[in-house]
């Protein structure tokens, strides 16, 4: 990512940190520690503030001031999590740490841990942002003044929105946002001859909706990369196999990577980018194999007389978990294999267990459990049920596993779901067709 601007699809911003921490120490010591007593015979006087309980992960959002874009995509970002945003009935509107003085206390008496203040200015055609997430109870500024610099224009500026409140997030919380990254799902419309199928892109809160392919006949299990440009998926046209591509976000067409005789699906791409897991039916029963992500140098990685599909990498590159149907007939499981020792362990405890998806830390996995779609640990335990979403697909993870994005069918029309696993309201996106296996991309690099 270039610097000193912001310009989608590749997108170009500057964050940095204006103020250390000592610094924004001092900035408000004179408001923390002002003397109680002067040094005359002058009586005492002590002014006693009550201070209400401190509510967790409460937060106050001052409106950026100059800035008519930026705040309400923050604010929104902000409230579909765990934290508790307020922008009304705040005793102040200030700019700044520095407008705080001598109101502390007041800020101190809500009980609220946090506040966020803010404001925009313009230069040469690009907006910058400068901004501080204050720790109130002590009127220290987190890791200082933040700065973001964006074109002036819609794209740019939604994007540099979406990145702030990442940051926002991660100050508050220690664990780095999840907006700031993109939703692909799959739209289809019609039926048998006439089906159409599109893949669409999505910001992460719904919004900025746009077409990626449009075909006749179907696409399926879109994924992305890891620095999150491309996108791999299967397309089946009328009379033919489905055959797997691999499209750059920005634009331009696919490129086939995967066209063999038989059904390619599931693509998946390693941590590095360099390679990609998909299972093909080209040799007889579905098996899993790996390829070059440009194509080639194909390499057959688990082939057993039963069905093998849907691989998927783990973070750390040093395995992949799948699904087999080895243990008997409409009872699937997922299974583990290791690349240094080749080695396959079953994970699942469930009775039916598909569609695997790593969280990007490893530690879970969402998969479908029966007709409901759920998230087990990495030694197989269910951690979480979402229930039956009515067509039978898993959840995807968000970048920082706080969220998962699933598909499902309510009241005859595709619904996209994005939920917080840790509390927050959900995000109901309509479709005029059925919508499939969204999955969540990291911010792009």
């Amino acid at each position: 990512m270039k610097l000193l601007s912001l310009k989608l699809p590749t997108s170009k911003l500057t964050t940095f940190s204006a103020l250390n921490l000592a610094s924004a120490s001092l900035l408000l010591t004179p408001l923390l520690f002002a003397p109680l007593y002067s040094a005359t015979a002058a009586p005492m006087e002590i002014d006693v503030t009550v201070v209400a309980p401190r509510q967790q992960n409460q937060v106050a959002f001052v409106p950026f001031a100059g800035d008519n874009v930026l705040s309400s995509i923050i604010l929104n970002d902000l409230s579909r999590t765990e934290l508790k945003v307020t922008s009304q009935g705040l005793p102040q509107q200030p700019r700044n740490s520095g407008e705080l003085a001598g109101t502390l206390p007041v800020w101190q008496s809500l009980g609220i841990p946090y506040l966020v203040v803010g404001s925009t200015r313009s230069n040469r055609g690009q907006v910058i942002t400068d901004y501080e997430v204050i720790d109130v109870k002590s009127g220290r500024i987190i890791q200082g003044k933040q700065s973001l610099t964006a074109n002036n224009d819609a794209q740019s500026m939604r994007y540099a929105g979406h990145v702030i409140a990442d940051k926002i997030y991660e100050l508050i919380t220690g664990t780095p946002g999840d907006f700031s990254g993109r939703i692909a799902y799959i739209e289809e419309t019609g039926v048998g001859s006439d089906k159409i199928s599109r893949l669409k892109v999505m910001d992460a809160d719904g919004e900025n909706v746009r077409v990626m392919t449009e075909v006749k006949g179907s696409i399926f299990s879109p994924a992305w990369s890891p620095d999150s440009n491309r996108i791999a998926y299967s397309i089946q046209r009328e009379k033919s196999y489905p055959i797997i591509y691999v499209q750059n976000v920005s634009g331009g067409g696919a490129t086939a990577v995967a066209n063999y005789q038989g059904s390619n699906l599931s693509p998946s791409f390693s941590p590095d980018g360099s390679k990609i897991l998909f299972s093909s039916s080209f040799e007889g029963s579905a098996d899993i194999y790996q390829i070059s992500a440009n194509g080639g140098n194909l390499q057959k990685l688990v082939s057993w007389p039963s069905s093998e599909v849907q691989p998927s990498y783990a973070p750390d590159g040093q395995s992949f978990v799948f699904v087999s149907d080895k243990a008997g007939f409409n009872r699937p499981q997922i299974y583990r294999y290791e690349f240094g020792s080749g080695r396959v362990t079953k994970v699942s405890n469930s009775s039916y267990a598909t569609s695997p998806q790593f969280s990007s830390d490893g530690s879970q996995i969402a998969f479908l459990n029966g007709s409901s779609a759920a998230i087990m640990n990495s030694g197989g335990a269910v951690t979480a049920n979402l229930g039956n979403t009515g067509i039978d697909e898993a959840p995807s993870f968000s970048p920082n596993g706080k969220r998962v994005v699933y598909a499902s069918r309510q009241g005859g029309k595709g619904m996209l779901t994005i939920k917080s696993l840790a509390g927050g309201s959900a995000i109901n996106v309509p479709s005029s067709g059925t919508v499939r296996s969204p999955v969540w991309s990291a911010s792009p690099k």
